[in-house]
């Protein structure tokens, strides 16, 4: 059974951290703005090499947005 990853709460306390919004967020990583939304709202469970553009872009190790 797969396992399902939700990041919403830790990105957006990152992103906000950082001063960035989503826009910002999204240029940096190189995903669109949307995806940044619905991630940050549970909507999506993003790909782990899309965790790893956004902690990169954020400067962070990808398990600072993975949590617990």
């Amino acid at each position: 059974m797969p396992v399902v990853v939700y990041i919403g709460e830790q990105l957006r306390n990152v992103r906000t951290r950082r001063l960035l919004t989503q826009d910002e967020l999204a240029d940096k990583a190189g995903v669109s703005q949307s995806t940044i939304a619905n991630i940050e709202r549970n909507n999506a469970e993003p790909q782990f090499r899309t965790i790893r553009k956004l902690a990169k872009a954020l400067d962070v190790d990808p398990t600072e947005l993975l949590g617990d």
